[in-house]
């Protein structure tokens, strides 16, 4: 099983170097910790760029005695035994708020003969449109119909349930997919196709940066998107299971917190004048069809 960690880690590497060269000219920040042993982190950051405000993409890799219950809980077996597991994470938060943040994960776990893909990649927009949404579905679509047909559909409902805010009754987003514990039909065809979902991401976001990082806005837009933010915020803290594993873990907490919105705007009192950007984004945090049935040629 470490030759398969170390084909996964040598994918998601990849990924990170192909995310770096496609969505920014600036210098990025490369950084390696190992904060305990058989704990290994790589990330590549980005602040105050011209396009984005903050962006991370970071590797990971850990071998532990004993899982945290963030990972028990689902799976009461493993308890107590010795696990692997490697993964990607990125997150871009754009400075333009008519550009949509991206977020996706990706992981391979194993614990003896046990072993599962699990991941997953969001979107989300404060001034949406419905091109950009369908474009961002149906890319995905197309990635997830190459290895079976019924995997969109089921991921998407899953990550509907999944980027679900209870407390506001509302999703964090206009989804995406999201999947675990995923181990057919088998390593080798799993690990082509998350391969390929790295390189999809690509295609489904960087024609939404590029049709909106050019906008003009001003900083009414500028202050809903703060405001938008902490939504996001709110996620990442109560109920992303990332966030909650790596902290029970004992984790870096700054690599753990780095998908954090750089800026947020949390009151007390709404800004009135949110009223009507939020009438016009609450359609599009529920449960919604985009992509179409037939794949696109």
């Amino acid at each position: 099983m470490l030759n398969q960690i170390n084909q996964i880690q040598t994918i998601f590497e990849n990924i990170q170097t192909a995310w770096a060269e496609a969505f920014s000219d600036a210098q990025w920040r490369f950084e390696q910790f190992a904060p305990k042993p058989n704990y290994h982190n790589q990330i590549m950051t980005l602040e105050q760029d011209t396009v984005f405000e903050k962006a991370g993409i970071a590797c990971s890799t850990i071998e532990g005695h004993t899982l945290p219950p963030a990972a028990t809980k689902r799976h009461p077996e493993l308890a107590g035994k010795p696990f692997q597991v490697t993964g990607i994470s990125l997150v871009f938060h754009p400075n333009n708020p008519f550009v949509p943040s991206v977020h996706a994960n990706l992981r391979f776990f194993q614990s003896g003969s046990v072993w599962w893909f699990g991941g997953g990649m969001d979107l989300t927009p404060f001034y949406p449109n419905e091109t950009d949404c369908k474009h961002w579905h149906q890319t995905i679509k197309e990635a997830c119909d190459t290895l079976n047909d019924t995997y969109y559909n089921t991921f998407k409902e899953q990550c509907d349930d999944y980027f679900y805010l209870k407390h506001r009754q509302e999703m964090r987003g206009i989804g995406g997919i999201f999947f675990d514990d995923l181990n057919t039909p088998s390593f080798e065809k799993l690990k082509v196709w998350v391969n390929t979902l790295g390189e999809t991401l690509i295609n489904a976001y960087q024609p939404i940066l590029a049709r909106n990082k050019t906008m003009t806005f001003t900083t009414k837009h500028r202050a809903f998107q703060q405001h938008r933010r902490t939504r996001y915020a709110e996620f990442n803290l109560l109920y992303d299971r990332g966030t909650i594993f790596g902290l029970q873990y004992g984790g870096r907490i700054e690599s753990i917190l780095m998908s954090m919105p750089p800026s947020t705007g949390w009151a007390y009192h709404i800004n009135e004048t949110f009223v009507e950007d939020e009438k016009a984004l609450a359609p599009f945090l529920q449960p919604k069809v985009w992509a179409s049935k037939q794949t696109t040629d």
